[in-house]
């Protein structure tokens, strides 16, 4: 879809490529001299990229997030960062690591808590101040969040994840190097994979489409569909792992710059709710959310551009310049199969949470990026079906 005004944001500036970690050292140092890295539960993962910033004379304080990144969590950084003198953050991991520093980046020069400044659940304070200079290293191919405006984050009390969204964190650099991601175990090359392919499709069916981010999104959907298979088949295969961060970065700016849909205006209350990985529940509601929004168009919108865009999705990730949507929902229903994603009530969702998810689902920000609005009840037989 094509508004008729638009506007395109992203990272200042986008390294890519095999051994691109390598220009982390000297990019950092024209940023600041003592970085908070940030990294997942396994601290390891960051060695290389410390060894790297301090070869460049940067001090480092490293930081770790053992799970999804909470409003504590950032808090808690945030008192690191400034008991160390940290004028630097550096984000290496996943998405959780990579939307805590982040977030961290964005608090460490802008007073108040986190909640001040959430979405749905806080405030949603503007940020008044830059953020402190912030350096994206994505070490899985799915989030995309090197290159996108805001960072999601669990609000414990309230069991949701909502977003702490502003075009000011846009990180300064991203770093995207495919030689991370080699390590990767296949259940979460599939979790990632699924998210970043999700990430291409809902922005290009969304309402809020425009002529960038659908070339952006047909790219990262045609190079995921091809090579998701096979880095989860061979973890080792460095031009399936290429392709697919290259997926994943396709699709983080596609998102950050049009929309994205009811596939995550549910997984985010699930995530909250329960201990499911973002990815896997994404892979389970994409074609049932795919399929009730096929079946609400053609009956209220049948003139829709989003049902031929939905047809074109179908002849993208089938490879087949006769596929029809049925054939597109199909594709995507067995790739989650194949790739061992469990249903819903596998991570402890049941019926009786369904009305509660569909109500939080409902004032999601991301709901408003669906090509037409569900019901209360179709959003319910979506998550039945993921069941």
């Amino acid at each position: 879809m094509v508004s008729v005004e638009f506007e395109f944001a992203t990272a200042a500036r986008v390294v890519f490529g095999a051994g691109s970690l390598a220009q982390l050292g000297p990019a950092a140092a024209a940023l600041g001299g003592r970085a908070l890295l940030v990294t997942g539960r396994d601290v390891d993962r960051a060695l290389p990229a410390a060894q790297v910033l301090r070869a460049a004379g940067i001090a480092v304080q490293l930081w770790s997030v053992s799970g999804e990144p909470g409003t504590a969590d950032v808090e808690a950084g945030v008192l690191t960062a400034r008991a160390g003198g940290c004028d630097l953050v550096v984000a290496i991991g996943g998405g959780s690591p990579l939307d805590a520093g982040k977030a961290i980046a964005a608090l460490l020069t802008n007073d108040g808590p986190p909640l001040d400044y959430l979405e749905v659940v806080g405030r949603g304070r503007a940020l008044e101040r830059e953020p402190a200079p912030f350096i994206a290293v994505p070490t899985t191919a799915g989030t995309g969040s090197e290159v996108t405006r805001n960072a999601v984050l669990t609000a414990s009390e309230q069991r949701v994840k909502v977003s702490l969204r502003s075009p000011k964190m846009l990180p300064r650099l991203a770093i995207v190097d495919p030689l991370l991601t080699l390590s990767l175990p296949p259940g979460v090359t599939a979790d990632c994979g699924l998210d970043a392919l999700t990430q291409c499709l809902e922005p290009l069916v969304s309402n809020r489409g425009n002529p960038i981010t659908d070339g952006l999104a047909r790219e990262g959907l045609g190079r995921a569909s091809r090579s998701l298979r096979r880095a989860w088949a061979d973890g080792g295969d460095l031009e399936a792992r290429t392709q697919m961060c290259a997926a994943s970065l396709l699709g983080g700016m596609a998102l950050a710059n049009a929309a994205l849909g009811a596939v995550h205006g549910l997984a985010g209350p699930i995530g909250g709710m329960f201990p499911a990985p973002h990815g896997a529940v994404c892979a389970r509601l994409l074609p049932e959310v795919m399929a009730a929004n096929v079946a609400a168009l053609r009956a209220r919108a049948p003139q829709s551009p989003a049902l031929r865009r939905y047809r074109e999705v179908a002849r993208i990730v089938t490879d087949m310049d006769e596929a029809t949507i049925e054939d597109g929902i199909a594709w995507l229903r067995a790739l989650a199969t194949e790739l061992g994603i469990r249903p819903l009530r596998s991570h402890g969702v049941g019926a009786a949470d369904l009305p509660e998810l569909v109500s939080r689902g409902q004032r999601a920000s991301s709901m408003r990026g669906n090509p037409i609005a569900l019901s209360d009840a179709e959003l319910h037989a979506v998550l039945v079906a993921a069941l």
